[in-house]
């Protein structure tokens, strides 16, 4: 491999083709099916499908088809197949759909309005993860360039992962006898602690949450009136929150809600937090005089991916500021969002919180939860050999250090469900969500060095993955690490 070459082709590719692109696809409103129940009519997710599809139909790849899969009343899915030498299969692995649009973004940016500022293109989805059809099929180009022979790779980009990839397991059965039975998984839809060097995702958490509402009155009445004869319904609430959280550290007070975290997990943590100092909190947006939840750096890194956190996402039952009146409210609601460990299994967790918070009502108050998501987690199986040097060599390569391990606190529904029906698979976990990025939040935006670095380094794993493949080394079953089941439902 000429990694001069390779280098200034990507490059070239991402400032020519990618960047415009990606310009063009933040433009385009289409946000998951959670968040927009009229997907389907609105067109928008569509306009998204056929812009990349479009993009990868240019791309002269000889042999490559790129079609676009529709099963009734799902998302799409664009299923791109490359043909390679070998028998061996990689599958690389992205989504297009988008959060909603939040708010607090800066006077001259938003949701779908591309604007590059330096190094960085602002606008949602673009870093999450519209830049993943463009840089797979950007890495095997590079290698063509030079003509280095890689396995066939499958490019599969699909468009309800922010719901929680519920139509994607339909997909990979309809497909399953297209796919085959992948040695190499590829997903750039995950985080990296810093643009310095290459992250590799060890673990995901899973996720389970919904609606819990508190009732206490058919209808609002004079506060004055009622305030003192009737339970508030915040109150009941807010006791009901503190079944399951401590209000105080933040901590889950079930110990179901727990698992035992791996040693080589532990040190990877200490490592990263070495690696990152201050950075491991620091990238946070905190008002003045914010201190993070605790001082030792490593118990932040293993607070965010191995152990469960509790957010409240959303509200019902209360007014805006401007039109409270002094009324006891009849009830109040909140969506929760509950991170789970890797290991724990997701539906088990997701009942777990509905019984604890549904007994025995405070005052016979009416208590509902309703679970909208419960989804497992994922730890990665331990490198193989070829892999591990692969990574490095890729790594020191095209960023000029060594890559770097740790866990993430987000969810990747999609890596559960191929660690379950892949089990010999390996996994090459990796983003561009970096310090200051943003996801799901206002001004998010993609650092597009990275971006090209990851391009780089996936074609040198692409290539060292065929070399592997001719000597044997890519079949059989991962060495160690967990396996877990994947629950019906998550979101990134």
């Amino acid at each position: 491999m000429n990694v001069e070459q390779l280098s200034t082709f990507v490059a070239a590719k991402w400032d020519a083709e990618i960047v415009p692109r990606l310009m063009d696809y933040i433009r385009i409103p289409n946000k998951s099916p959670m968040f927009d129940a009229d997907w389907a009519s609105h067109g928008y997710m569509d306009q998204a499908v056929e812009l990349l599809a479009g993009w990868a139909r240019q791309q002269t790849i000889e042999g490559m088809t790129v079609e676009v899969v529709r099963l009734d009343g799902r998302t799409p899915l664009i299923f791109i197949d490359v043909p390679g030498e070998g028998d061996d299969c990689i599958v690389l692995y992205g989504h297009l759909d988008k959060q909603p649009e939040m708010t607090g973004w800066a006077d001259d940016l938003g949701p779908w309005k591309p604007v590059i500022k330096g190094d960085r293109l602002y606008g949602r989805g673009g870093a999450d993860d519209g830049y993943a059809l463009f840089g797979s099929l950007a890495a095997i180009l590079a290698l063509r360039d030079q003509g280095i022979a890689h396995s066939r790779c499958v490019v599969m980009i699909e468009a309800c992962e922010e719901s929680g990839s519920y139509d994607l397991p339909y997909y990979v059965d309809h497909l399953a006898a297209r796919i085959g039975k992948p040695s190499l998984v590829v997903c750039l839809d995950s985080g990296c602690g810093n643009y310095d060097q290459l992250w590799l995702t060890t673990s995901l958490r899973g996720l389970t949450g919904g609606n819990l509402s508190v009732k206490v009155l058919e209808e609002g009445v004079h506060s004055g009136d009622a305030s003192g004869v009737v339970a508030s319904s915040f109150r009941v609430l807010r006791q009901l929150l503190s079944r399951l959280e401590d209000e105080t550290t933040g901590r889950i007070k079930s110990d179901a809600l727990f698992v035992e975290i791996p040693e080589q997990r532990k040190a990877q943590a200490r490592k990263s937090a070495d690696v990152l100092g201050d950075a491991v909190y620091s990238k946070f947006p905190f008002v003045n005089g914010m201190a993070p939840m605790h001082e030792d750096r490593t118990e932040l890194v293993l607070n965010r991916t191995w152990r469960p956190a509790l957010s409240v996402t959303g509200v019902a039952g209360m007014p805006p500021l401007d039109s409270a009146g002094n009324v006891l409210r009849p009830f109040t609601a909140v969506k929760l969002s509950l991170r789970l460990p890797p290991t724990l299994d997701g539906a088990s967790a997701g009942e777990t919180v509905k019984a604890l918070l549904e007994r025995d009502p405070p005052y016979g108050s009416e208590v509902s939860f309703e679970l909208e998501k419960a989804s497992t987690g994922w730890n990665a199986p331990q490198l193989s050999e070829w892999l591990e040097t692969s990574v490095d060599q890729a790594s020191r390569t095209f960023f000029g250090e060594e890559p770097a391990y740790m866990g993430e606190g987000g969810t990747i529904p999609f890596m559960g469900m191929l660690g379950e029906k892949f089990p010999g698979a390996q996994f090459l976990i990796t983003g561009v969500l970096g310090p200051h990025s943003n996801a799901h939040g206002p001004n998010e935006f993609l650092h597009i060095p990275t971006g090209k670095r990851v391009t780089m380094c996936v074609a040198r794993v692409i290539a060292d993955h065929f070399v592997a493949s001719q000597a044997g080394l890519t079949t059989g079953v991962a060495a160690s690490g967990a396996h877990t089941h994947h629950g019906d439902h998550g979101c990134c």
